[in-house]
């Protein structure tokens, strides 16, 4: 399965972004590990929102992301934000499997 993994990015400082990334790429490898693919939108959206200063970063960084994260067949929540809640939103309306920590995740079949 394509498994998205969401959690909070926005913070009010560098240091606790860098934390809030780390967080989502540490539970990607475990998802990784269960035989899965997973799928972190922001870290896809953030060098192309880099490249474009001239455009709302924000707004960049949610377009790529929200586009991103819908072609996935799960999701993991390793936390809430207001995007991560809205990318939650998009599997629940799908009827999609939400998990909300490794354990939930099925190991891949071979």
């Amino acid at each position: 399965m394509l498994i998205a993994v969401a959690g909070p990015y926005s913070a009010g400082s560098e240091e606790q972004k860098a934390k809030n990334l780390d967080a989502m790429n540490s539970a990607a490898a475990e998802v990784y590990r269960l035989g899965h693919i997973p799928i972190i939108g922001v870290n896809a959206s953030l060098f192309v929102a880099e490249k474009l200063p001239e455009l709302d970063r924000h707004e960049v960084i949610n377009n790529i992301s929200f586009a991103i994260v819908n072609t996935c067949d799960a999701i993991l929540m390793i936390g809430s934000s207001r995007g991560a809640d809205i990318e939650r939103k998009i599997f629940e309306s799908k009827g999609l499997p939400v998990y909300y920590s490794i354990e939930e995740i099925p190991q891949a079949k071979q």
